[in-house]
């Protein structure tokens, strides 16, 4: 069916796990210039004299942060304000136009999302694969729509672009994704799903000869995607399956004036350590923290030091990194 195809061509791009319940958000609701709806989770107080903003990857939403938040509040309190939530097309989140489903308009959400709730200095940004994208693109638009420059940057398992000439990003350039673009956004569902079934077999089976080259196991993997890809919208899919072919912001990376740290798995081959190493070269003054063994959902596999590197940006010890990297790769 056309819900399995996509969710097989889009595999464990980030992994759910229920948020607890020994901390409370509150809920909000932003209305974007272009009618979409955000779903918005906010933890600490409005008042707190710093403000995290964490994004989400592909096909994922705000609880793929979860281990990390209550981290957060156990070490800040309420002296930070936590900002988390859910993509156009995501999660909670509203559906919007397939043509939406760019890293651009998702750039364009965070500059609304923060004039909307108000965010002032210090903000630090936290993103993941499609979230950290989001970031760069942000970072990429003009002064004059930039409502706030962050102090700090954590990039986890991403990219500045170059998607579809490493790892299984390949794939994106392969012709099927075009046709499941089209099919999704014209063609009725009940006769569309057994042609995308017959298009996307060629897709899977190249995704199953590569490998899923995580430290978790495939079971795990399997159990994973069921519960985070499948609840996400076939258009939301599709969508952005194909922006992401399109999507560069290397140019950007000079620019950055952020105190950055990049995240990257040893064995992610949906993000590459290529992809990370291109992040800190372009980046100025950037440290890389590599996790050998780890794979690509490393808000998982290594919460701990996702959160470590969090604490450290935001308390302005990035020159301690290195004592993490060094801790990772032992």
């Amino acid at each position: 069916m056309m819900r399995r195809l996509l969710d097989r061509a889009v595999p464990a791009l980030a992994a759910p796990v229920v948020a607890p319940e020994s901390f409370d958000a509150v809920k909000r609701i932003v209305t974007t210039s272009d009618g979409a709806v955000l779903s918005i989770r906010e933890y600490g107080s409005c008042a707190a004299p710093r403000t995290v903003i964490l994004l989400h990857g592909c096909c994922l939403n705000h609880d793929s942060w979860s281990l990390q938040i209550g981290e957060l509040i156990a070490r800040w309190g309420n002296r930070i304000r936590i900002i988390a939530y859910d993509h156009r097309g995501h999660g909670d989140s509203g559906q919007a136009p397939m043509h939406t489903y760019t890293v651009e308009r998702l750039a364009a959400d965070l500059a609304e999302l923060q004039v909307v709730l108000g965010v002032g200095r210090p903000v630090y940004l936290v993103g993941h694969s499609l979230g950290g994208m989001a970031v760069l693109a942000y970072l990429g638009r003009p002064a004059g729509q930039r409502p706030i420059d962050p102090d700090g940057l954590v990039l986890v398992a991403t990219a500045a672009g170059r998607l579809a000439e490493r790892g299984l990003g390949r794939l994106l350039g392969n012709p099927a994704v075009d046709i499941l673009y089209e099919l999704v956004a014209h063609t009725p569902r009940a006769v569309a799903d057994d042609v995308v079934r017959a298009l996307a077999r060629p897709i899977w089976r190249q995704l199953a000869r590569y490998g899923y080259g995580s430290s978790i196991s495939e079971a795990a993997l399997t159990e994973v995607a069921a519960v985070a890809i499948n609840a996400t919208p076939l258009a939301t899919k599709a969508g952005f399956l194909r922006a992401l072919r399109h999507y560069n912001h290397y140019r950007t990376l000079e620019t950055i004036a952020a105190k950055t740290v990049i995240l990257s798995g040893g064995a992610d081959i949906l993000t590459p350590p290529s992809h990370a190493q291109d992040l800190a070269a372009g980046i100025p003054g950037a440290r890389l923290v590599s996790l050998p063994g780890a794979g690509h959902m490393l808000l998982h596999e290594a919460p701990h030091v996702v959160t470590d590197v969090i604490n450290c940006v935001i308390g302005g010890h990035t020159a301690t990194v290195g004592a993490l990297d060094a801790g990772a790769a032992s």
